[in-house]
């Protein structure tokens, strides 16, 4: 099948048996209780969970049966899942808005020289990259008049390396300079760093794809003028630049570069030289460590039958809560400290990939694409929003991410941790049958549990990757385009225009709404 015209999944012959099968399963004679579930089929667990490379997972407590399974194994099959599949792994254009690859995996396999093939000048190319890349990081590391480093970016240049320098940190695998991120266009954020910075000390990272970002360069010249201010003389010596634009970088003052190619997409830009403030905080030897984690993924993704690929697995549980069951909105709960910033890095990685109303050819799309992620760090969220995950008139499934071993000696804490994690997940599906309304939990709620043996590089670099497979996954079945993001265009568009208007006041043209606000807003 050549996966440019495969079928989308609302035209494959499954697609209805699916229709069909979850009406049964939510309002039939005996609708599916996860209860009953486990007491008819003692070998559950083991049925709907597996091992990963660094990732157990366990979706036995998720509202699927044997049926559903096989039909949504089904459903990948005929839309051509594996030769899709087999285009992004090897380079081919599946960003077909931008006729470009999407071939980030290509930045973690590891590098063997003397291959004969078309794309080994490529290859040649990420590895040098990638060299130079750590290279400088050891250096600035081994510099002892730099002491923190400042990255300055914004979605996918700013929450990989955000979330993974946060995670790592935690778990204890983080040394050198203090490393810091700016990312919001409020300069309030920029405005509360600086100050505790000493401008001869301290080494910014501008991260642009374009070097046109607003908000990057915004806070990159806030933070040039700050660096000014302070007797700084050398910006060439105390800004770098990750960019594909090296002219602008240089207009800017910017003299050292590293470049990124424009088939790497910014919430796929971890593993490159966006990385950049990552390998400074945990060293060249950990940075391979994360690539490594993410490779072996890749190669599980890749070479993993479908039944038991677990990235496919992910995403077709994705698409039968969303389409089937018409339950579209996710939580996260990692119970992990490091880890608390996950939620809003999925944010990106999911919603722009999948959050699309029209199809890879442009067609409106008649069901459900992403679902709606958000989430906070266990055990806070219990004291927040699980009272409505509980109790609440809408079912919401919850994923849970837990870390077997602790990188602290406070072993009472993480077992409680980990206890409230498990009762968590077991209190959503058993539920409790109570006289008083008040008390009474109707369970059958459902959830996933990956569990990560320790928090490191390796490990880190595997679950991330799990969540890029499985994004791909489930948007090749609903037929779209994981890789563009034209929804965020129009609001920068407009904001460009705004801009200066809230320095004239000029209204024109503008809806009573918007001139209203903007006359409240301008500076008085």
């Amino acid at each position: 099948m050549d996966w440019k015209t495969r079928p989308r999944c609302d035209e494959t012959a499954a697609w209805p048996l699916l229709q069909a099968h979850a009406r049964h399963f939510l309002k039939g004679a005996e609708p599916f209780d996860l209860r009953t579930a486990f007491v008819a089929d003692e070998q559950r667990f083991e049925r709907f969970s597996q091992q990963a490379p660094y990732v157990f997972a366990d979706l036995s407590k998720n509202l699927i049966d044997a049926r559903a399974q096989e039909l949504l194994l089904q459903l990948a099959r005929e839309c051509g899942f594996e030769d899709h599949r087999q285009a992004l792994l090897t380079g081919e254009e599946v960003n077909t808005a931008e006729q470009r690859a999407a071939w980030h995996t290509l930045l973690r396999e590891p590098y063997s020289p003397g291959r004969e093939d078309a794309s080994q000048g490529l290859r040649e190319e990420v590895a040098t990259s990638l060299a130079d890349m750590l290279a400088f990081a050891e250096a600035v590391r081994a510099d002892a008049s730099i002491t923190d480093v400042v990255n300055i970016g914004i979605g996918g240049s700013d929450l990989g390396p955000r979330m993974a320098a946060q995670t790592l940190r935690a778990a204890g695998v983080t040394s050198g300079p203090r490393v810091h991120f700016v990312a919001n266009g409020d300069g309030h954020e920029i405005s509360e760093l600086l100050p505790a910075l000493d401008a001869a000390h301290t080494l910014f990272i501008v991260v642009s794809k374009t070097f046109g970002t607003a908000e990057t360069l915004l806070n990159a010249k806030a933070a040039r003028q700050w660096f000014l201010a302070q007797g700084g003389t050398d910006v060439a010596r105390h800004f770098v630049g990750v960019t594909c634009n090296v002219e602008a970088a240089s207009q800017f003052g910017i003299s050292r570069v590293f470049s990124i190619w424009d088939w790497v997409g910014g919430r796929y830009s971890l593993w490159s030289a966006v990385g950049l403030p990552l390998a400074i905080a945990i060293g060249s030897e950990g940075f391979r460590a994360l690539l490594a984690g993410a490779s072996a993924m890749d190669q599980h993704f890749a070479s993993a039958p479908i039944e038991t690929n677990l990235p496919l697995r992910l995403a077709l549980l994705d698409v039968w809560q969303c389409d089937f069951l018409g339950l579209r909105s996710r939580c996260v709960a990692p119970y992990h400290h490091g880890l608390r910033r996950l939620p809003a890095y999925l944010q990106q990685l999911e919603m722009e990939s999948n959050g699309k109303g029209v199809d890879a050819s442009g067609r409106a799309l008649s069901f459900s694409t992403s679902p709606v992620v958000w989430g906070e760090a266990g055990s806070n969220g219990q004291h927040a929003f699980f009272q409505m995950l509980h109790q609440g008139p809408e079912v919401i499934p919850v994923e849970f991410i837990a870390v077997r071993e602790p990188a602290h000696s406070l072993q009472d804490q993480h077992r409680s941790l980990l206890a409230n994690a498990l009762a968590q997940a077991r209190a959503l599906m058993i539920g409790q049958t109570s006289a008083c309304g008040h008390r009474n939990f109707p369970g059958n709620r459902p959830s996933t549990f990956l569990l990560l043996e320790r928090m490191d590089p390796t490990t880190l670099g595997a679950l991330l990757a799990l969540y890029e497979h499985r994004v791909f996954s489930s948007g090749s079945l609903w037929g779209i385009n994981s890789f563009d993001q034209w929804g965020v265009e129009l609001g920068k568009t407009i904001a460009a225009d705004l801009a200066p208007r809230l320095a004239s006041g000029d209204a024109a043209g503008l809806d009573a709404s918007t001139a209203g606000l903007l006359a409240r807003l301008r500076p008085s």
